[in-house]
Order: C-alpha cells, then sequence, then structure tokens
C-alpha cells in the first residue's frame, strides 16, 4: 500500500457548490481528509457551507458559517479528520458570487 499527500484547491467559488479540486476519492483508494480551510477574498463578511458528497447525498460539515473578510476557516484540521471512500468528494458554497478560495490536503492510500 502507498501513502500519498495530496492537495487541491478551487478559486473563486460562489453560490453554486464546487467539488474543491474536481477531487473525487477512486476506486481501491481510501482517503483521509487532514485540512480544509476556506479563505474570504472579499472586503465583507461572506458565509459559507460545506459539505461531504457520497457519491449520492450531501452531509454538511458546516452551514452558514461566517468568514471575516480578509480572513479564513480552518473547517478541517488539528485533531479533526474526515474518512473518505470511494466515490466522495468535498463540496463548498459561498453567499456571494465569487468570494472564495478552499484548500484541502488529502492523505491517499493506494
Amino acid at each position: 500500500m502507498a501513502n500519498t499527500f495530496k492537495r487541491y484547491a478551487s478559486r473563486d467559488v460562489g453560490t453554486s457548490a464546487v467539488t474543491i479540486g474536481s477531487y473525487t476519492v477512486g476506486a481501491s483508494t481510501q482517503t483521509t481528509l487532514i485540512g480544509l480551510t476556506v479563505a474570504n477574498t472579499t472586503a465583507s463578511v461572506i458565509a459559507v457551507d460545506v459539505q461531504h458528497n457520497d457519491g449520492v447525498n450531501d452531509t454538511y460539515i458546516v452551514k452558514d458559517a461566517p468568514v471575516p473578510a480578509g480572513s479564513s476557516l480552518v473547517v478541517v484540521g488539528g485533531d479533526q479528520k474526515v474518512v473518505m471512500e470511494t466515490g466522495d468528494s468535498i463540496k463548498v458554497t459561498s453567499d456571494t458570487a465569487t468570494s472564495a478560495d478552499a484548500y484541502m490536503s488529502l492523505l491517499e492510500i493506494t
């Protein structure tokens, strides 16, 4: 089994859900989400949603979380991790058009 650290990003996230980095867990792969940060790139407060998608259903990790202007929200990190399985992805949405950048770090086991 190979362990590989990976990172994915999405820029200018807005009011439509975006799968971060278009990343979906592949077949025969186990993935641990070890870090996820959403940065506000505007001059006003925004509210963001982060959801785990299992290929069919979306489940909120955070909902309507405020992110101050020019700041960021660490959604996953430190002691918290998210285990992902084949077909899973992470989606981000903001309440404001082109207002957020999202960055996630993963450990893949193949």
